[in-house]
């Protein structure tokens, strides 16, 4: 029988962000992947870093913790980390852009009010259809796959074991039960991202979090064509709606490498992996009507990942009431890589009993609607 202190099962970004917080308390760590390690959701996202898409609330205070956090917790690792800021444009009226910005001004977002004639000067093949703009210096973007390992090599320098292919099974008094043998531990961390509902229930704790699919496309690399992070004011809608059927809105940004990443889409088919052209067709047609000059770019590939759904759209982070020493830090949606650094530092603080450095309330596991499936 193997021994730990805190299992975390997930090897993406929000396991790996959990167990580097917890392996940096002092604690014993085993992070365990039914898969490889950072090859799931992390791997599928396109690594942004945001405040711009959050309303004033508890998971806009998470992300300001994270964006704080971010930056020393790579400090030392080459993952891309570019603070580039990121752009929200209005094609039509541009009033409830402004309401937001000034509503997210008052909570700590540097959201700056943007002239069309400063936003073409920004990013000078954006359509002349915009009408305003809102510029977040803030906003920032990373390398998932990149960061996750950064993050899981720490848990290892430290004496943590990392174990990819390797499936949790359940849990019971005499530790978690895995498809290699028992791990005794005191505390086990459900951070498997969209598969968490299904975890859940295999120890003996479900709660309600379903994939929502999202797609994006992948240019060939280009000269300096896209300069921050750009997307039309519609994207935060779609972030905040719970609703099945397929949505798409603009966000069009550059990589390191030179290529363009086209999203983004939403929509609910379980673990369907198909690839829709619809779906391509849409994210495609509305990028083109953002940056024109996209127009006659080949499209390299395109890939898919599957989101970890809450209904209420919050992430849940904390423990089960109904499971001693099991924690869940799932349900962060699209927004797992900019949210993952506080989350680690929240989850590591309740399991510690230290002082949290954010109210974790609001992301508690007993809310209504969570515990909801049987």
């Amino acid at each position: 029988m193997r021994v730990a202190e805190v299992v975390v099962i997930g090897a993406g970004v929000i396991g790996a962000a959990c167990a580097e917080a917890l392996s940096a308390s002092g604690l014993r760590v085993t992070v365990l992947d039914r898969g490889p390690l950072a090859a799931g959701t992390s791997a599928a996202g396109e690594g942004n870093v945001l405040v711009s898409d959050k309303e004033s609330g508890s998971e806009l205070d998470l992300a300001l913790s994270s964006l704080r956090l971010w930056p020393a917790l790579v400090a030392d690792d080459d993952v891309e980390w570019d603070p580039k800021g990121g752009l929200v444009v209005a094609t039509g009226d541009p009033e409830p852009l402004r309401l937001f910005a000034d509503a997210q001004r008052e909570v700590g977002v540097d959201a700056r009010w943007t002239s069309r004639a400063e936003a073409l000067e920004m990013e000078p093949h954006l359509t002349r259809r915009i009408t305003a703009a809102v510029f977040y210096p803030q906003d920032a973007q990373l390398q998932p796959v990149l960061a996750t390992q950064a993050l899981l090599a720490k848990v290892r320098r430290r004496g943590g074991v990392l174990r990819p292919g390797v499936t949790a099974l359940g849990l019971d008094t005499t530790g978690l039960h895995t498809s290699e043998g028992v791990i005794a531990c005191e505390h086990v961390v459900n951070a498997c991202g969209p598969w968490a509902g299904d975890v859940s229930r295999a120890l003996g704790a479900p709660i309600a979090i379903a994939p929502r699919r999202g797609m994006v496309l992948v240019t060939a690399p280009l000269p300096p064509t896209v300069h921050h992070k750009v997307y039309d004011a519609d994207y935060v809608g779609a972030v905040a709606s719970g609703e099945a059927d397929l949505q798409t809105s603009t966000v069009v940004e550059s990589t390191a490498a030179g290529t363009v990443l086209i999203g983004s889409s939403r929509e609910r088919v379980g673990f369907d992996e198909s690839i829709r052209v619809r779906v391509l067709r849409e994210l495609a047609r509305k990028a083109v009507a953002l940056f024109p000059a996209l127009t006659d770019v080949p499209v390299m590939r395109a890939y898919g990942g599957f989101r970890p759904y809450a209904p209420d759209h919050l992430p849940v982070i904390g423990a089960d009431p109904r499971v001693p020493g099991l924690w869940h830090a799932t349900g962060h949606e699209g927004a797992g890589i900019g949210l993952a650094a506080a989350t680690g530092a929240l989850l590591a603080e309740l399991i510690t009993g230290a002082t949290p450095h954010l109210d974790p309330h609001p992301f508690r596991v007993d809310r209504p609607g969570v515990m909801t499936c049987t």
